[in-house]
């Protein structure tokens, strides 16, 4: 009998310069979406929405302060969402929580026109994208 599970994304951890800001700016995220927190831990947090959870830990062994999207590595993480006005309403509400938008001039389709999302990017340089299902 196959493991359906097989491949199923288990978690992501990210690692943050400060992890109160982290807290409050992808906590704002995560929670709209339906993670709930997990866990949490003097130097981290986690948030869970299904099998899968997303872990923010500000380590001791961090080797530098900055995150650079643009750099190999992690570029950005993709989350979909209802609909084009939830894109919309996300996209709208997201300043007052750190995020901010990338690539304005081409909103919503800057990934084609195809394709209707939100680009964001908080204050320690991290990414997402908000995409509505089609």
């Amino acid at each position: 009998m196959k493991d359906d599970s097989e491949g199923a994304l288990h978690h992501i951890e990210l690692w943050v310069p400060d992890l109160n800001r982290a807290t409050a700016e992808w906590g704002w995220i995560l929670s709209t979406l339906g993670y709930v927190i997990y866990k949490s831990w003097p130097l981290g947090i986690s948030w869970q929405k299904g099998s899968t959870y997303i872990v923010l830990e500000e380590s001791p062994g961090l080797s530098g302060r900055l995150h650079q999207r643009t750099a190999p590595g992690l570029n950005h993480l993709a989350f979909i969402v209802g609909s084009r006005l939830r894109v919309d309403a996300l996209a709208k509400d997201s300043a007052e929580y750190g995020w901010t938008p990338l690539f304005p001039e081409k909103y919503p389709h800057a990934g084609g026109p195809e394709h209707y999302a939100a680009y964001l990017e908080n204050s320690d340089g991290f990414e997402i994208e908000l995409v509505a299902a089609q």
